[in-house]
């Protein structure tokens, strides 16, 4: 079964409304985040799309990248609880919540406005081209996940 587009507006829409109930106080059903700090984790999806702030991974990393944990990642199979991290995305220093959730809500904006042609066979910062169902199911599938987490 397809994932809801994230390229479109209803869909990025509703996504954010969900990010919209969360607050300060949020607890998650499983995990070690907190909400702040969970929201800072999504953003690293979107920081490693549109700023240059995060490490390439060296062609060796990459083609193990690629080869072991790329379906994982944009296949349409939830993930599932406690899965492990990757260490770009562990968030261990304090976070602020209004923050991290204004730069959330801007970069899935951002994402829906540029549209799925924009990502369509676009290279991504770890797994290589990516097609546009790979990339939705990326960002849809990922923040689907830590909202539910925080049962929003």
């Amino acid at each position: 079964m397809a994932l809801p587009n994230i390229f479109n507006k209803s869909v990025s829409d509703e996504i954010i409304a969900r990010i919209n109930k969360l607050t300060p106080e949020s607890q998650p059903e499983w995990g070690k985040m907190d909400v702040a700090r969970m929201l800072a984790h999504c953003n690293v999806t979107y920081e490693l799309v549109f700023d240059n702030i995060h490490k390439n991974p060296n062609a060796f990393l990459k083609f193990i990248l690629k080869m072991m944990i790329k379906n994982k990642v944009v296949n349409e199979k939830p993930y599932g609880k406690n899965g492990a991290t990757a260490p770009q995305f562990l968030i261990t220093d304090p976070r602020v919540f209004e923050t991290e959730k204004a730069r959330l809500i801007s970069y899935i904006e951002k994402t829906q406005q540029l549209g799925e042609g924009h990502f369509d066979n676009k290279e991504s910062h770890s797994f290589g081209v990516l097609t546009k169902a790979e990339w939705n199911n990326m960002f849809y599938k990922h923040l689907n996940h830590h909202l539910n987490q925080f049962s929003v």
